[in-house]
């Protein structure tokens, strides 16, 4: 008898060892803290709109200040990199690395600064 041949059975789906997921994602605790950074940034009038791109390669968290412009900041996962300069990179507004690291706070760091200044400014 094979899998799924009872009532009630389902059939179980095993990946194959080694292969490489269909894309990219955050992880809930990721996003939330991505998430978190942009609700604080959209009270202090910095950020109005977002946009998530999830690649076989990369997943994206871009944020934009209007809509219709390049993102001002653009956050990416990109796994592939994690034995090298780190998989996290933040991007500014003209595409510059602003940040590269192997844990999120970290690469954060700069838009929290940001964010500090623009409360008291």
């Amino acid at each position: 008898m094979g899998a799924g041949t009872g009532l009630g059975d389902s059939p179980t789906i095993v990946p194959f060892p080694g292969r490489v997921p269909g894309q990219i994602g955050f992880a809930r605790d990721e996003l939330q803290r991505i998430l978190d950074l942009y609700g604080r940034m959209v009270a202090a009038g910095e950020w109005r709109d977002y946009a998530m791109d999830f690649t076989r390669d990369a997943a994206t968290f871009a944020a934009f200040r209007r809509a219709a412009e390049r993102p001002q900041a653009r956050i990416e996962k990109r796994p592939a990199l994690r034995n090298r300069q780190g998989m996290w990179t933040l991007f500014g507004e003209h595409g510059q690395v602003l940040k590269r690291g192997h844990e999120l706070p970290g690469v954060l760091a700069p838009m929290e600064r940001k964010l500090v200044k623009a409360v008291e400014g």
